[in-house]
């Protein structure tokens, strides 16, 4: 059997740097969690939230999936909402994206890969939806990066519509939701200026 000693070396390691730059860091995270963000991202390895937005454990509260959707029967990412909008109060939910997407690069051809169709449907539907403008594409690359970021909207779009959004709005909570895609060649995020909020409803 592989071993996986490593991983609790680079952990008391990580550790041990955060410490040293500020000795009480774990245990004032240990009494609280009051993120200012909600960040629903795709599963890909290569797009961690924290660190990309250079931030530290306890200020970004994550919800992660293939090709980052948010589906109205998706009780897991609902439940995800639900907490950090009720319970801790965020004042941004992030879409993400990123360029590439594997899951976005499948569900644009004709195979089959089993369960996963099923998810892919969604973003296939996407695809459907601005099929005059995709027609009008020749380059593969471009039509990809283009469905990631037409993905992104649509699951802004989603989320504004949920009935928790909507609920807080209607509170007054001052909530927005963003979309943003992320180049994996130089690790920029994108902001595709959509934001939805309370002062846009």
């Amino acid at each position: 059997m592989p071993s996986i000693d490593h991983l609790f070396e680079n952990n008391k390691k990580w550790a041990k740097r955060i410490t040293d730059n500020d000795p009480n860091f774990f245990e004032l995270l240990s009494q609280q969690q009051t993120p200012e963000y909600l960040w629903i991202g795709c599963s890909d390895s290569r797009v961690p939230a924290n660190e990309l937005l250079g931030m530290l454990p306890g200020e970004v509260f994550v919800h992660r999936n293939i090709a980052n959707q948010v589906i109205h029967t998706d009780l897991n990412c609902l439940s995800v909402i639900q907490y950090a909008v009720e319970i801790l109060k965020v004042r941004h939910i992030i879409v993400c994206g990123h360029y590439g997407c594997g899951g976005v690069k499948a569900a644009l051809d004709d195979q089959s890969y089993g369960l996963i169709d099923n998810w892919l449907r969604h973003i296939e539907d996407v695809h459907r939806f601005h099929k005059t403008k995709f027609d009008k594409v020749t380059d593969q690359d471009e039509k990809v990066n283009t469905l990631c970021e037409l993905n992104v909207i649509e699951q802004v779009a989603n989320i504004s519509n949920t009935t928790i959004l909507r609920n807080a709005w209607k509170a007054g909570q001052n909530t927005t939701v963003h979309g943003f895609v992320y180049k994996l060649h130089d690790g920029i995020l994108k902001d595709l200026n959509v934001s939805v909020g309370l002062n846009s409803k």
